[in-house]
């Protein structure tokens, strides 16, 4: 397993001036695990367990490990898991901490070390149920920085990389966010996806709303030109969309990108 060995100080971060507009965690009192759904709690360190849930369809398909965005929780893709199986993909989502049926409180440092514990159990998971269909590792929103984070430290663990909705840079998007940044050292770009991509080589599909009021389409074409030439690379623009309302603008379209991207990665079709 290739993993990058720098070791970051993500708790520059965990302050309240920059939690407080960051993460707005909700909680998932429902009993009930949808039809054709299966719930996990992933051990990440002492005493923090996050929740997930599958859908799966065949062992064989691609495997879409999903980071939601920061006012979602996994129950919020209820709809969606479905439609993505009779797509021709099995989809987890995964919560933060402190969201849906998660324990502890949401943090960056939190966050960051958890988006690797994930992997490794999704890696897991997949070798002891028997899929061999590639994994796609897909960040909405500020899911993005997880997933960026993935392709960093373990690209070879992974084939192919979508990202939703992401920012390129953290400080600009947390000033617009309302966030005091004052505090945060100038140099500490550990957040910056646009860097994390630099060099990753992999299949990547990036969409973005045209009219994105909160993380604007100039971050999704920065993180474009932040991968290598050489890279199979897809910008897909989803016109008059803003950040929330980018599937009522643009639902098939983005659901036929990811379909192809999926395609692309399944060394099995």
């Amino acid at each position: 397993m290739q993993k990058n060995t720098s070791k970051p100080d993500f708790k520059a971060f965990d302050i309240p001036e920059i939690l407080n507009f960051l993460f707005h965690p909700r909680q998932d009192y429902s009993a009930e695990t949808p039809a054709g759904a299966e719930d996990f709690m992933i051990s990440t360190e002492k005493n923090i367990f996050l929740g997930a849930r599958l859908f799966k369809t065949d062992e064989k398909l691609p495997f879409i490990l999903f980071f939601h965005g920061n006012g979602e929780i996994v129950s919020d893709y209820d709809d969606l898991g479905p439609i993505y199986n009779q797509l021709g993909m099995n989809f987890m989502a995964v919560d933060y901490r402190g969201y849906g049926k998660s324990t502890g409180s949401p943090t960056v440092e939190g966050m960051m070390h958890d988006s690797l514990k994930i992997l490794d159990f999704t890696k897991n998971l997949m070798t002891e149920r028997g899929f061999t269909g590639p994994m796609i590792v897909m960040g909405r929103s500020l899911g993005s920085a997880s997933a960026c984070e993935i392709a960093h430290n373990y690209q070879n663990e992974i084939d192919c990389l979508i990202i939703e909705s992401g920012f390129s840079r953290a400080e600009p998007l947390l000033k617009r966010l309302g966030a005091n940044t004052s505090s945060m050292v100038s140099e500490n770009s550990f957040l910056d996806n646009a860097d994390k991509l630099a060099n990753f080589k992999k299949p990547v599909l990036i969409i973005h709303a045209e009219y994105d009021n909160i993380i604007p389409y100039s971050d999704a074409r920065e993180l474009f030109e932040s991968l290598p030439e050489e890279t199979d690379k897809k910008l897909l623009k989803i016109r008059e969309a803003d950040h929330n309302s980018i599937f009522y603008y643009g639902m098939n379209e983005y659901l036929e990108a990811v379909l192809r991207m999926s395609m692309k990665c399944n060394k099995n079709i």
